[in-house]
């Protein structure tokens, strides 16, 4: 018997008791699996010929990192868990730490893959230097496979049907992202026998990370907030109300009143993101369109209301000399933001290299203040930040944590305080109450 890999599947000859999971291809005689049951297989047939994997030397790997008592006792669990599952850590609690550990015990070929260019440098200049090696990347523009390589999910989805049997680890940084309909597919295509999850937010609100069970061994490791208070930066978070000019409430009035005004008569009840997106979906005819823009025309009020502008200005003075990230929902918030106090933006929009050179400015100290919208709310290191502003957000948890997580890295004698500005008489306040759940209560409303 023998078992070859072919584009994302195992291929399994001349066997004779095949199981459910295996069904027969005609064109080459033989039966299939999906590659992500490669380590099943190799159970169930030990004598097989295993050609699946080139035969590759031992890595020697080594690192000087000393892991903290909780990131051991996750790596146990995952030692335990056949090499396999998802650990839960909140940002900034060194979830890459726990990677580079699971790499140096096994020794063996491995791929980080990430969601953004930022991400997977970030990964391959840590793993570089931790172990003295260079580091593939796959993504970026780059196409550079080392048995230590780093890759976009994209790229990784890309080319999941020709490198699904060069890793035999695979790690999944923000492994959330793997559950979507098209992700998943990465995990299904790779034969990697050893399977690494790490995320601030396993659970999703569409309930799609109940798949990871079948693909990556399920969660087997969780710590929040509160058990980590003595490695993460002592916190806050000020909740600041502020008010509408007349105008502006005026306006926003009169939109979110035509807005709830289609989805009563229509019976659409927004429970979640995909009832959302079914709105949008039956916004083709007038009255939708109408309800469409003036959903937008109100979120764009009470986002960039001109006191919000005045708010920013008075924390920055308040914490002058201190490094402060501002967050917004949207781009064109994030460079009003920009152009108003003359800072950074880094937006979708941003080059690589220009968002790289934003970063290091800001680590550098040539920079104290940074705007964003969206692209660092995830993962992204930012070590010296002390205050994080959220002038506009979501109601994910999800979002919120990952912010509160960006100035939460430890320093010494570091008080580090999250506000919120909040539009008064909108719907960011239900907003803001549903995106702090699974937060400490560490509140201030001004």
């Amino acid at each position: 018997m023998i078992l070859d890999f072919d584009h994302g599947t195992i291929i399994l000859r001349d066997i004779k008791t095949p199981s459910g999971d295996m069904v027969f291809d005609q064109r080459v005689n033989a039966y299939r699996a999906s590659a992500y049951m490669y380590s099943r297989i190799v159970k169930q047939f030990p004598d097989a010929e295993d050609r699946v994997f080139e035969k590759s030397p031992k890595l020697e790997l080594s690192h000087s990192e000393t892991l903290r008592s909780y990131q051991k006792k996750a790596i146990t669990k995952w030692k335990e868990n056949n090499y396999s599952g998802t650990i839960v850590l909140p940002t900034a609690a060194g979830k890459t730490h726990i990677g580079m550990e699971a790499i140096r015990l096994l020794r063996t070929s491995v791929l980080v893959v990430a969601p953004t260019i930022e991400l997977i440098q970030q990964w391959r200049s840590k793993l570089e230097s931790a172990f003295g090696i260079e580091v593939g990347q796959i993504g970026g523009g780059e196409k550079n496979f080392l048995p230590v390589s780093v890759s976009t999910y994209d790229s990784a989805y890309l080319m999941a049907e020709t490198m699904g049997n060069k890793f035999r680890l695979v790690i999944f940084d923000e492994v959330h992202h793997l559950a979507s309909d098209q992700y998943i597919n990465i995990a299904k295509m790779f034969a990697s026998p050893y399977r690494l999850g790490l995320t601030a937010t396993y659970e999703r609100t569409d309930l799609l990370h109940e798949k990871l069970e079948e693909y990556m061994g399920g969660k087997i490791f969780e710590m929040g907030y509160e058990e980590l208070e003595d490695y993460l930066a002592d916190f806050r978070i000020v909740r600041i109300p502020v008010e509408l000019t007349d105008e502006e409430e005026e306006e926003y009035r009169a939109n979110r009143e035509i807005f709830l005004h289609y989805i009563r008569r229509e019976r659409i009840r927004l429970k979640g993101p995909w009832d959302f997106e079914k709105f949008i979906m039956r916004s083709w005819n007038p009255e939708g369109r109408e309800a469409l823009l003036a959903w937008r025309r109100s979120r764009e009020i009470a986002f960039s209301a001109r006191v919000k502008i005045d708010t920013v200005r008075y924390v920055l003075t308040r914490h002058r000399g201190e490094k402060a990230i501002i967050f917004t929902e949207d781009t064109d918030t994030a460079y009003l933001i920009s152009r108003e106090f003359l800072i950074p933006a880094l937006t979708y929009l941003t080059p690589g290299p220009e968002r790289k050179e934003y970063l290091q400015m800001f680590r550098d100290g040539k920079v104290t203040a940074l705007a964003t919208s969206r692209v660092l709310d995830e993962g992204v290191d930012v070590p010296d930040a002390t205050i994080g502003i959220v002038l506009s957000g979501s109601g994910s948890a999800r979002q919120y944590r990952q912010r509160l997580g960006r100035i939460l890295r430890p320093g010494s004698g570091k008080k580090a305080v999250l506000y919120e500005v909040v539009a008064k008489s909108t719907s960011e306040y239900a907003t803001s109450s549903r995106r702090r759940k699974g937060v400490p209560n560490r509140s201030d409303d001004s």
